[in-house]
């Protein structure tokens, strides 16, 4: 147990779309996050956690179940799913004589279970699953719009979940959706039984889109000088990338591909805008928790499921591997006086999305369950290399991170990437064909291949990775403007 009188309370705070490389305490030259750049302060920074499967369904999937995608189940993104017959992190928090309690996105199947949890305060991004009215069943955020008198209007600015485009926020400030997540987990703070310890666990949607940040916030990063994203020599061109790539990229269905400079500039400033307004409202959490007594007995998590490219090597989309889509931003913050997690240190080792649950257990002196086969980081126990794996068939993606090489795969057209990312960790230049890296290209497609089950141990003959043969891209049909939501009628 932790060196407590008090079993530790738990405040797990969870983004969507953000890298781990768009931080201040990353060393990103323009976003401002004074309050997670002091998390990295307090306690550890995991400077190499990655979501190995970047999607928001099977990404929280894993972070709830402690288990990879293998173990689990889902390598896609698909709806529809309940969770394995496991306990889920909530439930073995409440198993423990812990109160449970969610505010925002848990983006499960049927969207009111509460998998685990005493209670949820839904913020799903007008998501009304398997109902064939556009009203539905509202969110919880919803609900509380219509009370303060916008019902209905969440989606009248124009702006869609799935696109880049951007306008300020057009509603009041107090009903901006990352204001009401923080307002709701106080409360939930405030109304907590005293003599049992709490897992909070503060799921905000932003900065995924829409991207519809504060007029202040744009304001702040007016003269901020927006670093241009990076091109790799693989990305050049659309017609160059592998199939699976265009897919997630289209520029028939994605505005921002074929956006102007300045629009594209515009989208990275209002990401940035969003980021910085996640962050000042964490603060207020975190004031809550000191004026009532509970900061230095409570574990701080902070992370997202994934990242998103942002324009990076021209790809507007979630979902590769790399860098800035799989990358994950992981900061964990003890007890106060809990030593095993040295306050403003940096660790380097392989980390992943589902550690977190192992993680959080032993920080809570929690038994752990034995379907459990992520790591926990407060362990010595170190991965050798990272597995990643998304989707199925055609759109196949694999990924095997070891020492300073990263390797990417495309099953489709039976495609290679290899970085080397510690001389490029921008990803700019593809290895793959460098007679000088085909070491460590036969080395990680090694690991790689011995990774393989089920469908894909037919990419790989006699020893030698052949893959799929290559599709020809043809562009989708899209009328929906990206699930463009409309006006909803309660």
């Amino acid at each position: 147990m932790p060196n407590n009188e008090k079993r530790p309370n738990v405040l797990l705070i969870c983004t969507d779309h953000l890298s781990g490389q768009r931080l201040g305490c990353a060393g990103h030259p323009a976003v401002m996050t004074p309050t997670i750049d002091q998390f990295a302060r307090w306690g550890v920074r995991f400077t190499e956690a990655y979501s190995a499967c970047p999607a928001c369904i099977p990404a929280r999937r894993s972070l709830m179940t402690g288990m990879s995608p293998r173990a689990n189940g889902l390598r896609h993104y698909e709806e529809g799913l309940h969770y394995p017959d496991v306990p889920t992190l909530a439930q073995v928090f409440r198993d423990a004589g812990y109160q449970a309690y969610c505010v925002g996105k848990l983006h499960v199947s049927p969207q009111r279970d509460r998998i685990g949890f005493d209670d949820v305060l839904l913020e799903e991004q007008g998501r009304h699953q398997f109902k064939d009215i556009p009203d539905g069943d509202a969110d919880d955020y919803e609900l509380f719009l219509a009370d303060a008198g916008f019902a209905g209007r969440e989606y009248s600015g124009g702006m869609t979940q799935n696109e880049w485009i951007m306008r300020p926020w057009h509603l009041p400030e107090e009903v901006h959706p990352i204001n009401w997540a923080v307002r709701e987990m106080c409360s939930y703070i405030r109304r907590r039984n005293p003599e049992k310890p709490s897992f909070w666990y503060l799921s905000f949607s932003a900065p995924h889109p829409p991207l519809t940040p504060l007029s202040s916030y744009l304001d702040l990063y007016r003269d901020v000088p927006i670093p241009p994203p990076a091109v790799g020599d693989w990305a050049e061109s659309f017609g160059g990338l592998p199939y699976a790539l265009k897919l997630v990229s289209n520029p028939d269905t994605g505005t921002m591909v074929r956006a102007r400079d300045f629009e594209r500039e515009q989208a990275r400033r209002a990401y940035f805008a969003t980021v910085t307004h996640l962050d000042h409202q964490i603060r207020v959490v975190i004031g809550y928790l000191r004026e009532a007594g509970l900061l230095d007995n409570t574990v701080i998590v902070f992370t997202s499921d994934h990242g998103h490219m942002v324009g990076e090597h021209g790809l507007w989309c979630m979902t590769p591997f790399y860098e800035m889509s799989a990358k994950i931003p992981l900061i964990v913050v003890p007890p106060l006086g809990d030593g095993r997690l040295p306050r403003g240190s940096v660790d380097d080792r392989l980390a992943e999305f589902g550690d977190i649950y192992p993680t959080l257990l032993d920080l809570c002196g929690i038994e752990m369950p034995e379907h459990v086969d992520a790591l926990s980081l407060v362990s010595s126990e170190r991965r050798s290399h990272l597995y990643g794996e998304l989707h199925e068939q055609a759109p196949a993606m694999r990924m095997i991170r070891r020492g300073k090489y990263k390797l990417i795969y495309y099953a489709t057209g039976n495609r290679f990437h290899l970085f080397d990312l510690e001389a490029d960790p921008r990803e700019t230049r593809d290895l793959s064909s460098d007679p000088a890296a085909s070491a460590a290209l036969d080395e990680l497609s090694g690991i790689l291949a011995r990774e393989l089950y089920g469908y894909d141990t037919n990419f790989v003959e006699n020893g030698r990775f052949v893959g799929m043969p290559d599709k020809e891209y043809v562009p989708s049909d899209e009328r929906g403007l990206k699930g463009q939501r409309g006006l909803r009628f309660m």
